[in-house]
């Protein structure tokens, strides 16, 4: 119990440097000690703070979690404000540093611990025992749009509210007044009866004594004046005028520069290197052999391969010294593998059904499909698609003998701080890591595999070395969004009724729902093989519902077409008994004008998805001309239970429906000789402004729990493209990306339509 009262945190204050630090408590009998240092204020450690009142009466909101363009500081800070009645023009953000004070065990909490409920008399054990596990397991994740579902409901709320409460009863004793006498309000503190007013500020010696509630009374949402309203991006403003810093601005004295390569098939180990025309190039320092490192992440092995450096003055001479290298690179057993061999082999491991396993049965499929008046089936297919963040991955790191620093934009600032640790092998107390805004990150930035290749070059070569992959090594050594085929059959009975949905996937990964279905098909069995391949794999925006989103919105489109109905109609009649999904569906339907007309090579599409708790309802309008499409309209509808940013919610929308586009339109990872064929924008394309079509969002406050929303945007795009150009063409598209049809073929020569 010793040990794991020390491991367990508290809710409590600390006064340093004239400031007030307040923290969230999981377990009463810690004191908070000097973490002020390491949040921006001179002082001791504080365990585990979210809150810091200065004396000039500004609220600053310490923010667990990473930006990479998403918005989530805001929201986060807005949740917080909220609940402590701050003044938003006197409300700042910050993000936490990477140490186990902030892990953030809310996620942990809510993703564990799914749909239980606690009294407020053991919620301090359950907080402490997943805080031990989120420390143990050093995750300070941002992904999963998980940050305002979690963080923000289990920490910012509380962190506000109790700040607010420790307040009223600082005031309530300095005025000898009632505490429930003393009102908050725009950061000050009120007393209407004798007339006092006082802010924040002129409290935090007595508030800074006190012992927050873990467990305080939350403001009526009805009452909320910050929470669901506008307020700009706390993040904007310095990336207009370019004073916002990125990994790839970090400059140190002394700094050198690096590239990378890896073997072209994933898993090749050095056979031997002649770096000797690479060594001949002014500027080139030192041409530098990375081993592979077994780093015991749960995320993964990312750095399970050898790799080599060229060390030089300047990017672009290390750029070009290491296209000069000359690498043998080990056989993998894999260099006849192809793309066209991996379809085929997940085509006959679906067909073989060895060691099915299932995710949801009910009712008598096999039964109903043997008496059923019209059975339809089709197989859908999506390539590995890359992740390309507009900032290539890049890290500075310096290192001295028993210390470490490094700059890097990431998705796991502590789990990052613990495999760089490892591959120097040093404690990971002793690793400084900063982390940075990001370009983009969409899930590749929760592996670490580059900032570790940047920690140990700049050990090897005693400087500070800032290491920046080019876009060919990013697209030729990402960890991909796996390829997938999935079968379908679908049961009809005499009256066109469906009766039976089967699925059949490839290789099962998170989250595990993802190829659920929202509609009342009374029987169902919805299952996978395994079907293993050599290429790495990682979280890819959305993650499974990208996949499972084209493929069961697509079959479910064909199930409406091939009972002669209206795809919306077909949809909301199988919706009876959700509501919630209905009334988004509706939404989307009218906004879109469903039901208008169209001319002749125009075509209407529809989706619909539940993903990370949100609900999210598409239609797409498209114009085929001579065989081209282009993307018109997109009408979104979203209930995130509670839209806490407005525009924050608008924005995520648009930005997965622009990345699922461009992989609906051109992404595609193809295989050849065991390696990666693309490495840049000229062969792995993206949707240009040229292409983006106009985007319409509208969102539902439901009450229910808070949603996510910077994924939910994406699954739902690439269905409602691909019915729509069924819907103007004819040609069904189960295959993506959809640059690969020719959509001036006839449909029945297609070999590809219902």
């Amino acid at each position: 119990m010793g040990k794991w009262t020390r491991r367990a945190f508290i809710t409590t204050g600390l006064v340093a440097g004239g400031g007030l630090v307040v923290g969230i408590a999981v377990r009463p009998g810690n004191q908070v000690k000097g973490l002020a240092s390491k949040v921006g204020e001179e002082g001791g450690q504080l365990i585990h703070s979210y809150v810091k009142i200065d004396t000039d009466n500004v609220v600053t909101a310490i923010i667990p979690h990473s930006e990479m363009g998403q918005g989530v500081q805001t929201a986060l800070g807005q949740m917080l404000a909220e609940e402590l009645d701050a003044d938003w023009d006197l409300v700042r953000t910050e993000e936490a540093p990477a140490i186990g004070e902030y892990a953030t065990y809310a996620a942990g909490r809510s993703y564990l611990m799914a749909g239980m409920d606690f009294s407020n008399l053991v919620i301090p054990t359950v907080d402490g025992l997943m805080m031990r596990v989120a420390d143990t397991l050093n995750l300070q994740i941002t992904g999963g749009s998980m940050s305002v579902r979690t963080t923000g409901i289990i920490s910012m709320r509380i962190a506000g509210a109790a700040t607010r409460e420790m307040l009223q009863r600082a005031a309530a004793d300095s005025w000898g007044v009632p505490v429930n006498e003393v009102i908050t309000e725009d950061s000050h503190l009120i007393h209407a009866a004798s007339n006092r007013r006082e802010p924040y500020a002129a409290f935090a010696n007595e508030v800074a004594q006190m012992t927050p509630s873990q467990t305080p009374t939350f403001k009526d949402p009805a009452d909320y004046k910050i929470v669901g309203t506008h307020k700009p991006r706390v993040d904007i403003p310095a990336k207009v005028d370019g004073t916002a810093q990125f990994a790839l601005d970090v400059r140190l004295p002394d700094m050198v520069y690096a590239s990378v390569v890896r073997s072209p098939v994933p898993g090749g180990s050095i056979v031997s290197v002649d770096d000797s025309a690479a060594r001949a190039i002014d500027g080139v320092i030192d041409v530098v052999r990375i081993p592979a490192a077994s780093v015991g992440s749960m995320l993964g092995d990312t750095l399970s391969s050898e790799s080599v450096a060229v060390v030089a003055d300047s990017y672009w001479t290390a750029n070009k010294a290491i296209q000069e290298v000359q690498v043998q690179w080990s056989a993998t057993g894999n260099e006849s593998v192809s793309s066209d061999g991996i379809f085929a082999q997940f085509d006959q491991d679906i067909s073989a059904g060895t060691e099915r396993q299932t995710d949801r049965v009910q009712g008598e499929t096999e039964a109903i499909f043997a008496n059923a008046a019209k059975v339809i089936d089709a197989d859908y297919h999506v390539p590995f698609l890359a992740h390309t963040c507009m900032e290539p991955l890049n890290a500075t790191a310096i290192v001295n003998a028993d210390s470490a620093e490094i700059w890097v934009g990431c998705q796991n600032p502590l789990g990052f701080r613990r495999d760089i640790a490892t591959i120097l092998d040093m404690d990971p107390e002793n690793v400084t890591l900063h982390n940075q805004l990001m370009g983009g990150g969409f899930g590749r930035k929760a592996r670490p595999d580059w900032a570790m290749q940047t920690a140990f070059l700049a050990r090897e070569v005693g400087r500070p070395v800032q290491l920046i992959w080019s876009r060919e090594e990013d697209v030729r050594q990402d960890l991909y969004r796996p390829a997938v085929q999935s079968r379908f059959r679908a049961a009809f009975d005499a009256n066109d009724n469906i009766l039976a949905w089967q699925n059949t996937y490839t290789n099962k990964n998170e989250p595990i729902e993802a190829p659920l279905i929202p509609y009342a098909v009374a029987a169902q069995d919805i299952g996978w093989v395994s079907s293993p391949v050599h290429v790495p794999f990682g979280a890819w925006r959305s993650v499974d519902h990208s996949q499972h989103g084209f493929f069961t919105e697509s079959f479910i489109d064909e199930a409406a077409s091939a009972a002669g109905k209206d795809a919306f109609e077909f949809r909301a009649a199988l919706l009876n008994d959700s509501p919630r999904h209905l009334a988004v569906l509706t939404k989307v339907a009218e906004e879109a004008n469903w039901s208008r007309p169209l001319a002749e090579g125009r075509g209407r599409g529809i989706s619909l998805q539940e993903s990370f708790g949100s609900i999210v309802a598409q239609v797409v309008e498209v114009t085929v001309v001579n065989g081209e499409v282009s993307v018109d309209r997109v009408v979104a509808a979203i209930d995130p239970g509670l839209a806490v940013a407005l525009d924050g919610i608008a924005a995520q929308i648009e930005s997965g429906i622009i990345y699922g586009l461009t992989a609906a339109l051109h992404g595609e990872i193809t295989i050849e000789n065991g390696a990666v064929e693309q490495g840049n924008f000229n062969d792995y394309e993206a949707v240009r402004m040229s292409e983006a079509p106009v985007i319409e969002t509208h969102v539902i406050n439901s009450g229910h729990a808070i949603g996510g929303a910077g994924e939910p945007g994406t699954p739902g795009i690439a269905p409602a493209l691909a019915n729509a150009v069924f819907n103007a063409t004819g040609i069904r598209v189960r295959q993506l990306p959809l640059k690969n049809f020719d959509l001036n073929i006839q449909a029945e020569e297609t070999g590809v339509v219902a």
